[in-house]
């Protein structure tokens, strides 16, 4: 594990674009898998800015949708294979015929999750993850407790996650009961993963997951605990040293 803290959500943004573009120069062929939300917003306008300064070719990803609602379809505006395309996919230049969804409105959306862990399989797995943090501690849709070997599967929203997604739609727009969300142990296998933190209310969580105990009632702590991971956190959602240890640096990107 490594963890950066950048001084504010610009700089972490900055930080994030800058290491996820090195990986992708590096392994243009990468398979990607990116979340939507809040905090990552930042982090794929600064991505897009590398890609159009040149500094990376995201043609030839294969990108995988890491979570979905059940029961959404593709044109509906909650649907997260929208806002991957609006954020991620599209000013990057990467073609749909590379893209991997999770496919909220399957007739058998367990036979679709099934299919899902199986394309990820034949692809070699996930190069890149990057990864966002509930404010239960969930990553993707696994919701705690979430075993680390649990494969790609339809889950229950928790009251709180169903609650925190209320906040993008409005009040007057409900938020599905049920999702498909990549597995655990896909995420866990991952050759280089990112976890974006930010903000004062993730503080705890993040501190949960970093110190441990490593259980699946915060499923990030598994993530936490691989040597793959660098956590990526503005000082807000870590304002302090880590105990046992580990000392964290409010850094500028140029640092990194």
């Amino acid at each position: 594990m490594r963890l950066i803290v950048a001084k504010d959500y610009a700089e972490m943004s900055r930080c994030a674009a800058l290491l996820v573009a090195e990986a992708i120069a590096k392994r243009p062929f990468a398979n990607i898998v990116v979340p939507v939300g809040a905090t990552p917003i930042g982090f794929y306008r600064e991505l897009t800015t590398l890609h159009r300064q040149g500094i990376f070719d995201a043609s030839r990803l294969r990108v995988f949708q890491l979570d979905e609602y059940g029961g959404v379809a593709r044109d509906d505006p909650r649907a997260f294979s929208g806002w991957i395309a609006r954020t991620f996919l599209e000013p990057l230049g990467i073609p749909p015929a590379h893209v991997v969804l999770l496919d909220g409105e399957a007739n058998d959306p367990h036979a679709a999750c099934q299919e899902y862990d199986e394309t990820v399989t034949a692809a070699g797995g996930f190069d890149i993850a990057v990864l966002g943090l509930g404010a239960n501690g969930h990553i993707g849709f696994n919701e705690p407790p979430a075993d680390p070997d649990s494969p790609s599967r339809v889950v229950r929203l928790s009251a709180e996650t169903r609650a925190a997604n209320a906040l993008y739609w409005g009040e007057r727009t409900p938020v599905p009961t049920h999702a498909m969300t990549c597995g655990m142990a896909h995420l866990l296998a991952a050759r280089q993963t990112l976890l974006l933190v930010a903000g004062a209310g993730k503080c705890a969580i993040l501190r949960r997951a970093v110190v441990g105990p490593v259980t699946p009632d915060v499923p990030a702590s598994y993530v936490c605990a691989s040597e793959q991971v660098t956590i990526l956190a503005d000082a807000a959602a870590w304002p302090e040293p880590i105990d046992g240890g580990w000392a964290s640096a409010i850094v500028e990107c140029g640092d990194i």
